[in-house]
């Protein structure tokens, strides 16, 4: 079984192996005449493909107790992989959800790295840089680059651990496995998401 999560900018498949990241339009060449069940954030995705009647919606099978109306459906799946836990989803942007016995408490959203970055080069060219993915959080930095790098990092850090309340920190996505180094006893899996999906398709028998 094929499954697909479809984002803003992306495309995920998990085979049931692997996870596969393409381009919007690289997903439609490869896989529009396979059989599989997606679930989509992207409104111009949604148009484009829902006419392929070899692809399966399964977003009304995903639901969490406690869940919000205009709450994301892969957030949705990423909270059901685990009964306790924050669900941290590093992509275009952060997303950040607590979850206590398989019920929804709340969560919050942060701008993505590329999303930071953006917007400190929008101040000034000079601002325009790099992530340093190993900067020390240890000492405060003397350049540029690990000033802004060293800025991002340790306000992410610094909000999610607040919220964190002695539950496991999972993280997945794009930024997902290098930022969960700065984290303790953190764990990270691109596979969450698709862990949610598989429960609630066998929790709805489908």
């Amino acid at each position: 079984m094929l499954l697909a999560d479809i984002g803003n900018t992306r495309t995920h498949i998990y085979n049931g192996k692997s996870v596969i990241h393409l381009l919007h339009k690289e997903v439609l060449e490869s896989y529009k005449d396979k059989e599989l069940f997606y679930i989509c954030v992207s409104l111009d995705m949604s148009e484009k493909i829902k006419d392929l009647t070899n692809w399966t919606n399964i977003s009304n099978t995903i639901h969490i107790k406690g869940e919000y109306d205009t709450m994301g459906i892969d957030r949705k799946a990423l909270c059901l992989s685990h009964k306790d836990g924050i669900f941290v989803d590093a992509g275009s942007a952060i997303t950040v959800d607590v979850v206590k016995e398989n019920e929804y408490q709340g969560g919050f959203i942060l701008l993505g790295i590329n999303a930071w970055l953006n917007a400190y080069k929008g101040i000034s060219s000079a601002l325009g840089v790099e992530i340093n993915h190993n900067c020390s959080l240890a000492k405060l930095p003397k350049t540029t680059k690990d000033s802004i790098s060293y800025g991002i990092i340790a306000s992410i850090k610094a909000v999610i651990e607040t919220n964190s309340f002695g539950l496991p920190i999972y993280f997945t996505g794009g930024d997902g496995e290098w930022l969960s180094s700065y984290f303790k006893n953190s764990i990270y899996d691109e596979f969450l998401v698709f862990k949610g999906i598989q429960k609630a398709l066998k929790e709805n028998k489908c």
